[in-house]
């Protein structure tokens, strides 16, 4: 079957390859379009395109993909199924008529609906998530389920992982999505009602990292954060970003506190062990190395 494929971010690409390496040809690849990045301004690719540029297939990168002359390219493009993994657009009803869109959700609908799965499902602590083949409907991740995979999530893994894994798990799920949709046989069942979570775009609000919360709450909210956005923490008088920290049985005092070439947090249940962390303006670095060139009070 010949498709198109939309999708923007690093966890998009592995199921493109998926798709790139079965029977399936891929005829058009529609991402975002390309961003200013840096001091400099220089525009940067999604790194979909990246991908679809080293597999030679054609990519679009419409400020809309519903606006009639991207249409127009979707139809010109042949293709018999629209699939979908973290594109970033919203599919009006003039695409969601004209192709089968077959949509790759990271969550077991109907839990965590929305823009961040992965991160509200690992600032909840879960010990399992898993991803969803879906058909789309104008609701936000509502349409029926096609298939579904399931992985256990490790107490210290972090975002970007649980996403790579999820994008792994996905694209062979979906390239036998396509084999039945080809074949004529496949099956969707409409989602439960019980169950029902959303999952928001992350915003500056979820970033702060409140010392009042307890430990294994702030530990979850560092890891749900990295290693692309980052959990922010006040140091020394100054907004820190927080890459990797961890619950330790250590007692501390409220606030944050030095212990040798440790950098510990009193929370309002337990300790919390800053282990990465990026000063304004600095590259990331290992407490211990920040603690060893920093001579200023901790509060």
């Amino acid at each position: 079957m010949r498709v198109a494929f939309a999708g923007s971010p690093e966890a998009a690409v592995p199921v493109l390859r998926a798709l790139a390496a079965s029977r399936h040809e891929v005829g058009l690849v529609v991402t975002r379009m390309d961003k200013p990045r840096g001091r400099s301004g220089r525009l940067v690719q999604t790194p979909v395109a990246d991908a679809a540029g080293a597999l030679g297939i054609p990519v679009m990168k419409p400020r809309s993909i519903n606006l009639p002359e991207h249409l127009d390219e979707l139809r010109a493009a042949g293709a018999g199924a629209l699939c979908v993994a973290a594109f970033g657009q919203i599919l009006r009803d003039e695409v969601l008529a004209g192709w089968p869109c077959i949509n790759v959700h990271y969550s077991l609908l109907p839990a965590y609906r929305g823009a961040a799965p992965v991160e509200r499902a690992l600032m909840d602590g879960v010990q399992e998530t898993g991803v969803t083949i879906m058909q789309m409907d104008a609701g936000l991740d509502t349409g029926p389920m096609i298939s579904a995979g399931r992985i256990a999530v490790g107490g210290e893994e972090d975002a970007g992982s649980v996403t790579a894994r999820l994008a792994d798990l996905a694209g062979p799920l979906l390239v036998r999505a396509l084999d039945d949709l080809e074949a004529g046989r496949l099956a969707a069942t409409p989602q439960p009602g019980t169950g029902v979570s959303l999952a928001p775009k992350i915003t500056e609000e979820d970033r702060p990292l409140d010392l009042t919360r307890p430990a294994r709450v702030l530990a979850d909210r560092v890891r749900a954060l990295s290693p692309h956005i980052g959990a922010t923490l006040t140091v020394a008088g100054h907004p820190f970003k927080v890459w990797r920290a961890r619950v330790v049985p250590d007692l501390a005092p409220a606030g944050l506190a030095r212990d040798g070439d440790r950098l510990l947090a009193g929370t309002g249940d337990g300790a919390l062990e800053i282990l990465e962390l990026q000063p304004p303006g600095k590259g990331r670095m290992a407490a211990a190395a920040f603690l060893r060139g920093f001579r200023g009070a901790l509060a």
